[in-house]
């Protein structure tokens, strides 16, 4: 009997990445010939580690997606998308967009979109500090950060530990574009071969629409990932971030990657402009 052959996963180890991949990390779902292997890292090392080729499927931020072309191509499902929502600038004082100008800020990463549109807004007028995404609100109560950018839960949670919220990059980029803002994706290594890589987003997408069709039986699965959420709240932020969008991007999501590369590349944030390939 031939051994199925490993697809290494890479993804947070967050509610929404669970749900997403609860079919296939708890077996709900056959995978002929193949065997998935669930690595869980934060979104800024997986991003680092798609710059080696490392994983045969990744989830990463779209920013760092614009330099791993050479590798990877997105699977047109697993999408993160921000509609009207998004990364969270924070601080411990009342402050505006435009009081941040030339400020230092504590990011979780600089190729993570939150960066890169944090970029547009301030128009790269501001200096950074990386921060472990989930020490950032501590970073910032405690005085030893003025500014934070904030993503996963912490966009819910802010209020609750006494921080203001600056600017929701989300609401900003689709005020300026019209557009959501495509935070993250999937990608698989195009050195697998075109048959190959269809399989894995057949598989990668059925996953997903078992999570949406057996909603609490995935919820219960994410929250062991909630990092302390609780369940209203752990619903609240998968249905945020799993939903129509992260089963297909349509055209308009599409769109939406094109916008946003495009205006990297116009601020001289991303070297070249780019192309997005998609595996159907």
């Amino acid at each position: 009997m031939t051994e199925p052959r490993v697809i290494r996963v890479g993804h947070s180890p967050d509610p929404d990445d669970a749900f997403m991949f609860h079919a296939l990390a708890n077996e709900k779902m056959i995978t002929p010939g193949l065997r998935y292997v669930h690595q869980l890292e934060d979104i800024e090392t997986l991003n680092r580690r798609a710059l080696q080729g490392e994983l045969e499927v990744s989830a990463v931020s779209i920013h760092a997606y614009a330099h791993l072309l050479d590798k990877y191509a997105l699977l047109s499902s697993g999408s993160s998308m921000g509609d009207g929502y998004g990364p969270l600038l924070v601080s411990k004082r009342p402050m505006t967009l435009s009081d941040l100008k030339g400020k230092k800020i504590a990011v979780p990463g600089t190729l993570t979109t939150a960066f890169l549109t944090l970029s547009l807004a301030l128009e790269r007028d501001f200096t950074h500090e990386g921060v472990a995404f989930d020490q950032i609100p501590d970073e910032v109560i405690s005085g030893r950060q003025e500014v934070g950018l904030l993503i996963h839960e912490g966009q819910l949670t802010y209020k609750e530990m006494g921080l203001h919220a600056v600017c929701d990059l989300g609401v900003w980029w689709k005020e300026k574009t019209g557009f959501p803002l495509p935070l993250g994706g999937n990608v698989v290594r195009k050195d697998l071969g075109p048959t190959l890589m269809r399989q894995i987003s057949t598989d990668i997408k059925k996953s997903i629409r078992y999570g949406l069709d057996h909603r609490d039986e995935a919820l219960v699965h994410a929250l062991k990932y909630g990092r302390g959420m609780d369940p209203k709240l752990a619903d609240q932020f998968v249905g945020m971030y799993v939903n129509d969008w992260t089963l297909d991007y349509g055209d308009r999501g599409r769109a939406a990657i094109r916008c946003l590369l495009e205006e990297g590349h116009k601020i001289g944030l991303l070297p070249a402009p780019v192309q997005a390939e998609f595996v159907e």
